[in-house]
């Protein structure tokens, strides 16, 4: 028989419950089980301390696996542990022995809940995405039917916003499958999910570049973007490349529930970024604003104001989100203690840029009558306003002449009255 050299616990605990390991639950800092411990008989020496509560004996749960004798290699055995009470678990791998430091552990744990091998804290969020997909579904058909309608009249900036409202649509799809796959199996499909996360980041880009645009008056009150083109499509870029390889570190790999030091490094350019967004496109939405209100375009300048109260509300419910985000869900729950709240994180994003997308097709649908917010050279206001002065100015000359024409015939009338009572005085002198 070769003797026990070493131990290494696999231990299974509650984050509720993360007090009943070491010594903070017995008002010392020990973790493992030292011999003066041992003799008040509540551990083992060389075992972690765990504080067992006797109407709960099996949390946390400990797996016990030795090494035996001089090898530096040992098989943990295969185990099921079943889990009867929800929450959060952590899975920590702990040894006493200081012989053991620079263990390395490999091999792989399997999750399954009741409904599935989904996170408990991810599990939602199937579901939020099939509903999502169904909405975009439904918006999708509405503009196809609107468009069919007024198919003629159709503008270059309705076509930006069915390719958005396309995006969408797949986007959300892709995601609703990859989940249930995930599901289903256990296991994350690469196809699938570099899929989602790259119509993700083309979505998030081509969104930004068309409320970009919209901002700087592009179909409305300019025809073309000239030469700041190459930068809104190099700032669209950078986006996108920041954007798919955030997604690909969040969604490609193992799922790990505590922030890495790469999805920090991939966030602050994607925020700055996002940054840069919103300042350039209020600062066109206040240049295009001037620009009808100069040429008094109160139809197309009362069309932007709303545009730009929604995008208003919207950046400042994102302030807000960002704000409890970090301070309530990262500061202040570093363990995910709030699981069943934390799909409301990523889900909140999708919703908003949903809700403002229907607030452009709104504004910006189709109809008979483009030309409210299309380009022209001269805007409709103006036409309208020169074309009442110059039928005033007509009807003003049409009546001169006509008073005119009046007076003419009232003296040419007069005149032959005249001319005839001459003929009859000469004709009676004549007699």
């Amino acid at each position: 028989m070769q003797q026990k050299t070493g131990l290494v616990e696999a231990i299974i605990v509650e984050v509720k419950d993360r007090e009943k390991i070491g010594g903070s639950y017995l008002h010392s800092a020990a973790i493992c089980c030292t011999p003066d411990l041992s003799k008040e008989g509540s551990c083992n020496v060389g075992e972690v301390i765990i504080h067992q509560d006797p109407n709960y004996p099996y949390n946390p749960q400990r797996i016990q696996t030795f090494f035996e004798g001089k090898t530096e290699e040992t098989t943990m055995v295969l185990q099921t542990v079943e889990i009867n009470h929800t929450g959060m678990y952590y899975l920590y791998f702990m040894f006493c022995d200081p012989e053991l430091m620079g263990t390395t552990i490999s091999g792989r744990t399997v999750w399954r809940n009741p409904e599935g091998y989904l996170p408990g804290k991810m599990a939602p969020l199937m579901t939020y995405f099939g509903l999502m997909s169904l909405a975009y579904l439904g918006l999708g058909l509405v503009w196809f039917l609107w468009s069919v309608q007024y198919w003629k009249d159709i503008i270059q900036l309705q076509y930006h916003i069915t390719a958005v409202i396309g995006l969408g649509m797949c986007e959300m799809a892709l995601w609703y499958f990859e989940f249930a796959n995930f599901n289903a199996t256990g296991n994350r499909p690469m196809g699938i999910t570099l899929w989602a996360v790259t119509f993700t980041a083309v979505k998030k880009t081509v969104s930004r570049l068309l409320l970009l645009v919209v901002s700087m008056g592009y179909g409305v009150v300019r025809p073309t973007l000239g030469g700041v083109i190459f930068k809104v499509l190099l700032l669209g870029l950078t986006y996108f490349v920041f954007s798919e390889a955030l997604g690909l570190v969040e969604n490609l790999g193992n799922i790990d529930d505590l922030t890495g030091k790469a999805r920090l490094f991939l966030v602050l350019p994607v925020s700055l970024l996002d940054a840069c967004f919103i300042i350039w496109i209020f600062s066109a939405l206040s240049q295009t604003l001037e620009k009808l209100q100069i040429r008094r375009s109160m139809a197309k300048f009362a069309l932007y104001r709303k545009f730009t109260n929604s995008l208003a509300i919207s950046v400042l419910l994102s302030i807000a989100w960002v704000g409890y985000e970090v301070l309530y869900f990262n500061a202040a729950d570093p363990l995910s203690e709030l699981w069943q709240r934390a799909w409301i994180i990523p889900a909140f994003w999708n919703l908003l840029a949903f809700v403002l997308l229907v607030v452009i097709c709104s504004l910006w649908a189709p109809s008979n009558n483009p030309t409210r917010y299309a380009y022209s050279e001269e805007t409709g206001d103006e036409l309208e306003e020169e074309g009442i002065s110059l039928t005033s100015t007509s009807v003003l000359l049409a009546g001169e002449s006509a008073n005119k024409q009046l007076e003419r015939k009232e003296r040419r009338a007069s005149n032959a009255d005249l001319f005839r009572l001459g003929e009859e005085v000469e004709e009676d002198k004549r007699e």
